[in-house]
């Protein structure tokens, strides 16, 4: 790792599709509040089709929410705009930069999380400049569009053998309150969840929940 940080049990990634459009500079304000207010330490914030203009305007409005000595927040895929968002790190998958390429963009005082792998790990994974390993899909998910067949339990469990001990391992994909405990179990680090928190009526409460569900 190259950034000093204690990664939380679970963590929200807040994709641009369950943002309001009606109202949106008003509800990120209340979301961004509320979600300090409730615990939150790390957001992922995901926008594939906005624009430039667009996603720096929400990050805008969640960087003053959530304030950066307490909460970092990790943009996906557009390790360009990370800094001019004053965000703090950027994740990376297939079809994005490489690790590397990120890396060098943000610079090492910043966080870059990629893909892990799914049944196996990717192969020399382990070598990249990243300070995370995103895997999954744990279970059937609808939020992020994949062809990877979900690894269950057993799958997470089975990487956390393959890259031993000391890696963060962040598993992904329609993990729920009734099953999330079993993941961390099986070797997870830190559960992120999107649909389940921000398509629930009330995000902020729902997070609480996450919360509670993982002491």
């Amino acid at each position: 790792m190259t950034v000093s940080f204690s990664f939380p049990k679970v963590y929200p990634i807040l994709d641009a599709s369950a943002i309001r459009l009606s109202g949106r500079a008003e509800y990120l304000r209340r979301l961004g509040d509320g979600l300090a207010e409730a615990g939150v330490t790390l957001l992922e914030y995901r926008n594939k089709t906005g624009t430039d203009a667009e996603l720096l305007e929400d990050a805008a409005i969640l960087r003053a929410t959530l304030p950066a000595g307490t909460v970092k927040l990790i943009l996906d895929d557009r390790a360009d705009l990370v800094e001019q968002m004053g965000f703090d790190g950027v994740h990376v998958d297939a079809g994005d930069v490489s690790p590397a390429e990120a890396r060098r963009i943000v610079g090492p005082g910043r966080m870059v999380g990629t893909f892990g792998g799914s049944e196996a790990l990717a192969p020399a994974i382990l070598k990249e400049p990243v300070d995370y390993l995103s895997i999954g899909p744990v279970f059937p998910t609808t939020t992020k569009q994949t062809t990877r067949k979900p690894i269950g339990v057993e799958g997470v469990r089975k990487l956390r053998e393959e890259v031993g001990p000391e890696a963060v391992l962040v598993a992904a994909g329609g993990i729920t309150l009734d099953t999330v405990r079993g993941v961390l179990e099986a070797g997870a680090s830190v559960a992120a969840v999107s649909a389940a928190i921000f398509r629930a009526g009330n995000p902020v409460k729902e997070f609480g929940k996450w919360i509670a569900a993982v002491k």
